[in-house]
Formats: C-alpha cells, structure tokens, sequence
C-alpha cells in the first residue's frame, strides 16, 4: 500500500498553503458548492434559442465537474454533502482535521457541514448527529467519544442511505463503514512506550494524563503500552501509577497534572496521549521548573516553547501525525464510499488525490480501518519549522 500521507518532510509546502488557504470559521455549515451556474438567459421569442440554452448548461456543468475531478486526482464530490462530525468545539487539533476536509470536498465540488459539539460528550454528538440525518446529507465522519455509545445513532443514519465513516477516534464495527486510523495501535503504543523508557531511564513511575475515560483511541493506545509493556520484561522497572483525566479540557487537564505531582513525589514522566492533555501538563511542569519530564501527542504549534533538551523545558519530545492530512483522508474515504468506489471491505481500494492509494485492511473488530502512517517525532532539531505548519 502506498501511503504518502506522513511524509512530512516532502508534504510541508503544500501543508502550509492549505493552512494559509482554509482558514473558514468553524462551528457553522459550510456552503461552499459548486460555483453556482450562470443566471438563465433571458426569455427568447424563438423556441429553438430557447432549447440552445440546455446543451450549453449541461456543459458548462460538466466541465466544472471535470475540472473539480482533476483538482482531486479524480475524486468527485459534484452535487453531494458532506458532514464531519468532531469530538468538541475549542480543540485545535479538531480545526486541523476540519480544515484538511474542507479543502478535498470543497476541491472537489461538494458542500461541507461542520459539527462542533460544545463538550466532548457523547450526547452531544447524537444530538449533531440526528441534525444531520435530518438534513439527509450524504455522508458523514465522525470521531467518535465513545466507541459504542453512538450505534443506534449511526445505524439510523446508514438506515436512511448515509454512508458513514469514522476517522481520528473509532466507533465500534457495527457503527461504520469503515474507519481512517491516525496511526496503527500498536505503533502508537510501542512510540509512547519507549519514549517513557528512554525519559525514564528504564526504570521509575509514570503516569498517563488522557482525554476521557471513554476515547476510544486514548484507551486503545494505553491498553497497548500495558500490554507491551507486561509482556517484555525490558519494561519491567517501569511502574505506571495512574492514568488521570482531563477530558480534553485545558483547566481540567492542568488540575490533573497538578494532582499527579502532589501525590506522586517520586514521579519521573507523564505521558500525554492527547493534544489538550500534553500542552496543559507542559505548562505546569515548565511553569513550575519541575523536575518531571513530559511526552506525548501534541501539536508543534501548541508545543514549541515546551520542546527542548535542557531542564528548562517541560517536553524534550513528543509525537504527532498531521492532522489536516487526517482530515484530507476523512475526505477521500467519504467521498469514495458516496461514489460507491469502496464499500468499506477489507481489500478495497481507492486513491486519495495527491496522496496516494490506500487500501481498507483488517481493524481487528470486525471492520475495517485505513491507516494513515506511522507517528511523527518532534524534537528541538525540527519544531522550529513545524511551529508555523500546524
């Protein structure tokens, strides 16, 4: 499988033009259709005038069709709507991910609509996602707060013809069609798990600073790093304490971090596998000139000040994929299933515009995921040019 979307290093010019050039307001649906066609023209006395004006619509149609086609390496939206459906309104790592499927569906001549529930609940969303089903829109991508919770939700919206893809944060397999994974679970864990190796030295305690109890790929990420870590006994002196939560709200996630320091003295590494969580934890610790060192997943942009090698940074490294290319994949994947290009089985195919052919394999619950690539690390060698990306 050919997968182009982490390749940072050659992506970098076009990810920073996207960011330059998707700057729309979140929250609100986006009406960006195709180019409304050219006002009729006017009434003619002549009939056969009049039946000159359909041939020359149609084309005019078509050409715009073809020219969005061309603009996605193919994918066509013409016509059609769109929703993504994120964890919460406020998260930065959310616009991201809005901003990358807003350029694709857009390019491609189709309308976006974007949900941005207040809080990260799953009631919230049910709620958004029973507006969409009401609007009948074509599609809709969502990540999801909890992995089962949203079934009834989204099996009625697939009832009503809505093909439904989750991206960022799983449903379970009865909920979707398929699902586009930042990175494989496994590889995020052994990633996270080795960095809390190395800042540990090997041995000592850390903790983990999550979103909520029930992010579906928070949990699955810390449920790797244990099980890695029981079945090697190079992790052995390694010993988790705690795993807190600040459910992905800044003032919440600062209080959990400042809980962790007062009641663990002996603690070495947090590890935070969420962008709200690592910033606020950052923050803390630099702001406090603790001795406890910080990984995690985090946004350069956010991070940057906190990244560093001495003891006076919070966070000598961290990991993160981009997020706008995770939106980008959102959109081709939608866009591919309302096409009726994958159906959302294991062994499909499909290209992604610019990058690249991905193929749906096995997510190991009985449906099916498409992977972006593995994590990216950030460090004080190359967070200068990623700070202003993304």
């Amino acid at each position: 499988m050919k997968r182009k979307a982490l390749s940072v290093l050659l992506s970098a010019a076009m990810t920073a033009a996207l960011l330059s050039g998707c700057g729309g307001s979140s929250g609100a649906a986006s009406e960006s259709a195709p180019a409304a066609s050219e006002a009729a023209p006017a009434a003619s006395e002549a009939a056969p005038a009049a039946s000159e004006a359909a041939p020359a619509t149609d084309a005019a149609s078509e050409a715009g069709a073809d020219a969005a086609a061309q603009a996605t390496g193919g994918a066509d939206a013409s016509g059609k709507t769109f929703a993504i459906v994120v964890k919460s309104a406020g998260n930065a790592y959310n616009t991201k991910e809005e901003e990358g499927f807003k350029e694709v569906i857009e390019a491609a001549g189709g309308t976006v609509v974007v949900k941005e529930p207040e809080a990260a609940t799953v009631d919230a969303q049910i709620t958004a996602i029973q507006s969409l089903i009401s609007q009948g829109v074509d599609s809709i991508s969502v990540a999801a707060n909890d992995e089962n919770a949203l079934q009834a939700t989204l099996e009625e919206a697939m009832a009503a013809g809505i093909k439904v893809n989750g991206f960022d944060s799983k449903t379970n397999a009865d909920s979707r069609m398929t699902f586009v994974n930042q990175a494989g679970t496994q590889e995020v864990g052994q990633t996270l798990l080795d960095a809390v190796y190395d800042l540990t030295g090997g041995e000592g305690q850390y903790a983990i600073l999550s979103a909520t109890s029930q992010a579906t790929n928070q949990n699955a990420w810390i449920d790797a790093m244990k099980s890695i870590a029981e079945g090697d006994s190079k992790y052995s002196k390694l010993e988790l304490v705690e795993v807190a939560y600040g459910d992905d709200e800044p003032q919440k996630s600062t209080d959990q971090t400042q809980a962790l320091l007062s009641k663990y003295p002996d603690l070495k590494v947090i590890c935070a596998p969420t962008t709200v969580g690592v910033s606020a934890a950052a923050k803390v610790l630099q702001d406090q000139g603790s001795s406890v060192k910080l990984t995690g997943l985090g946004l350069p942009s956010e991070m940057a000040e906190y990244i560093g090698a001495d003891d006076a940074h919070s966070c000598p490294y961290m990991f993160l994929w981009n997020p706008i290319d995770l939106g980008r994949l959102a959109a081709y994947s939608a866009i591919a299933l309302v096409n009726g290009d994958i159906t959302g089985a294991v062994g499909d195919t499909f290209t992604a515009g610019d990058m690249g052919d991905y193929t749906l394999t096995d997510a190991g619950d009985n449906g099916s995921e498409i992977i972006l690539g593995p994590p990216f690390k950030f460090d004080p060698d190359n967070i200068a040019e990623w700070k202003d990306v993304y």
